[in-house]
């Protein structure tokens, strides 16, 4: 059983910082892909960004140029730095984990493959 530890949200002005952090459970953790999720109310859960075990990315159009992903495998942790961010980042922020080395798919479609999921850290961008 994998587990996901989220933590890092907190409450920014609008062109701020924050850094999330997911801690994993299991020694396998260098083989997965790994993604950031958003879900605010009234709208639908939306692949942020993802990382494969070769250190590939992906990011949706929105984020590209002022989010980052990154991965420790020393530390089974994973990290999104969120820099310029924006009132519309608002949100849920969930990581989740998926046992393949690859993220076969698109950010669109980054969820679908997801099978394991954290209870998620907060993030609000005030104006």
């Amino acid at each position: 059983q994998v587990q996901l530890l989220e933590s890092g949200g907190g409450s920014v002005q609008a062109g701020g910082s924050l850094r999330l952090s997911c801690a994993a459970s299991g020694r396998s953790f260098r083989t997965y892909c790994l993604g950031w999720f958003r879900h605010s109310p009234g709208k639908e859960r939306e692949g942020v960004a993802s990382i494969d075990s070769t250190g590939n990315t992906m990011y949706a159009d929105s984020v590209k140029g002022r989010f980052t992903i990154s991965r420790d495998n020393a530390k089974n942790t994973l990290y999104l730095e969120m820099d310029s961010l924006k009132p519309e980042n608002t949100a849920m922020f969930y990581c989740a984990a998926h046992p393949d080395n690859i993220c076969y798919t698109t950010i669109r479609a980054l969820g679908t493959p997801m099978g394991y999921w954290g209870q998620g850290t907060q993030v609000t961008v005030s104006t």
